[in-house]
């Protein structure tokens, strides 16, 4: 038995004594006759990105079996709004390897994600989802790398104001109980998250903390740890999917929204990203990050403006990417600066011996940890549809490496460390760079003009970039955030009109 194994908090990985990615069929038929499980749920998202439930009542063995070998069949019209009604059939396949024990059934239940087929038998060509593995694939064959990416999700929780132990306004960060008031909701989250396999890094409370109304919000955030692009989506969808149903066990109201109300800091979606070869990082080489690292960032320098047409799909997006806020309006990429729209955090980019000089009576480890340097896209909110954006970052990544002036475009983009861009004294730096899409009508005219960076290769259909770019456009929000930057009252309408969307 393997470290990793003995203390994986997934509790299949623990029972069968192997990696979820090496979950086989009868794997699962074994761990529902010996654990007595009486249901199995199919999971999959639909056009918007929100996981979808198909519960079966186990019948016997061999009903268990054609479950999982068959699969079953679901109305696509109902999922995806470009498919017509006359033929909208579609399958749902379980992938085993996605199988988890679910922490928030009575009945003992296993949950499965599904991949999408047609009728035909082949992958569903316009599912999010395997545009996603189409994504990642065309990548590995044009760099012979892999890309593996994490999310950091942050969201609010609104409760009724019990009035003790209130944090000033704004200055939640890192907060301890009794301060921080949903600790044990996040902690419960987070553990239940681990239990379905996913990868979590660490969580805390965030700036966000104000009081409205008789209320209060405070603002949290559960990090992931960088996995395969692929895996890195699922299991973000199915982390909001365990933090809502918590939530409304615990009475209390959760939101992904980007923005609350103005003034306030925002709700992002991040995204960490790193580039790997044969299981070794590439981003880092004698302290220093690597060109390959570099020719990932210029691509999404040059796909800036169009790649939050994936990652933040609604007018309220854009209300949380104004300056001051700690989000980006401006296209450059810096060393752990979060005014830029690509942020390299601080890394272990040497040898430091840290945890021996803080703990004396340690040996020097030796070991190299700059496996952890990451970049982060800091632009996108939950708002989106997480597998198309981790796919159009995918291409965009990929548009770096095809590049010849890749490293040209990082040195032009490039803005020194400490530099605020958002900063009246820098405002000349500011006016050289290209800004980002202030609604989603701009966003789906960016998208148009690069439109070839997410075809290419087949990835995204032609189709599928038309209906984003119509759909975005049909918004016409070209004027909503100064509206509602002027009217705080139609702020607060459009919020609860979508307080639960992502």
């Amino acid at each position: 038995m393997t470290s990793n194994i003995s203390m994986n908090p997934n509790l299949l990985v623990q029972y069968l004594q192997k990696e979820a990615t090496d979950f086989t069929r009868e794997d699962i038929v074994r761990y529902c006759k010996e654990n007595k499980i009486r249901f199995i749920n199919f999971h999959y998202c639909g056009w918007g990105g929100r996981l979808k439930t198909l519960n079966f009542v186990i019948q016997s063995e061999n009903h268990l079996r054609t479950i999982l070998e068959a699969g079953e069949r679901v109305d696509g019209s109902s999922l995806f709004p470009f498919i017509q009604a006359g033929r909208s059939d579609l399958y749902v396949i379980p992938r085993y390897r996605t199988a988890f024990v679910n922490p928030l059934t009575e009945e003992p239940s296993l949950d499965l994600l599904c991949t999408f087929m047609d009728r035909d038998g082949n992958p569903f060509e316009s599912s999010p989802q395997y545009i996603l593995q189409k994504a990642h694939r065309v990548f590995k064959e044009t760099t012979g790398m892999t890309m593996e990416t994490m999310g950091e999700l942050e969201y609010y929780v609104i409760a009724e104001d019990d009035g003790l132990y209130s944090v000033e306004d704004q200055r939640g960060y890192h907060e301890s109980a009794p301060f921080n008031k949903f600790t044990n909701f996040r902690m419960e989250a987070m553990k239940m998250i681990a239990q379905c396999g996913g990868l979590i890094k660490y969580g805390h409370s965030e700036v966000g903390n104000f009081t409205l109304d008789g209320k209060i919000y405070e603002q949290n955030e559960i990090e992931f740890l960088p996995t395969n692009i692929e895996d890195a989506a699922d299991q973000l969808v199915v982390a909001k999917w365990i933090m809502r149903q918590l939530a409304h066990k615990y009475g209390v109201v959760l939101t992904f929204a980007p923005k609350i109300t103005t003034g306030k800091a925002g709700s992002g979606m991040h995204v960490h990203c790193r580039i790997t070869k044969d299981g070794q990082s590439m981003m880092v080489e004698n302290g220093e990050i690597t060109d390959t690292c570099k020719k990932a960032i210029a691509g999404y320098m040059e796909a800036g403006t169009s790649l939050p047409a994936f990652g933040n799909p609604h007018p309220l997006s854009f209300m949380r990417l104004v300056p001051h806020q700690e989000a980006p309006t401006s296209l450059c990429w810096s060393f752990s600066n979060r005014s830029a729209l690509v942020r390299v955090p601080l890394g272990w980019l040497q040898k430091m011996e840290m945890a021996q000089k803080v703990n004396p009576l340690e040996e020097p480890t030796g070991k190299d940890f700059s496996i952890k340097q990451t970049f982060e896209w800091r632009a996108s909110d939950c708002f989106a549809d997480t597998y198309m954006l981790m796919a159009a970052l995918c291409c965009a990544a990929r548009h770096g490496f095809e590049r010849e002036d890749s490293l040209e475009i990082a040195e032009r983009t490039y803005v020194g460390l400490g530099v605020n861009i958002h900063d009246q004294n820098n405002k000349e730096i500011q006016e050289t760079l290209e800004q980002l899409p202030a609604s989603c009508v701009e966003a789906a005219d960016e998208l148009e003009k690069d439109r070839q960076i997410y075809t290419s290769k087949g990835v995204f259909s032609e189709s599928i970039v038309d209906y984003l770019r119509d759909y975005l456009r049909a918004f016409n929000d070209t004027e909503l955030r100064h509206e509602l930057t002027e009217h705080p009252g139609k702020l607060q309408q459009l919020v609860e009109k979508c307080i639960n969307n992502g």
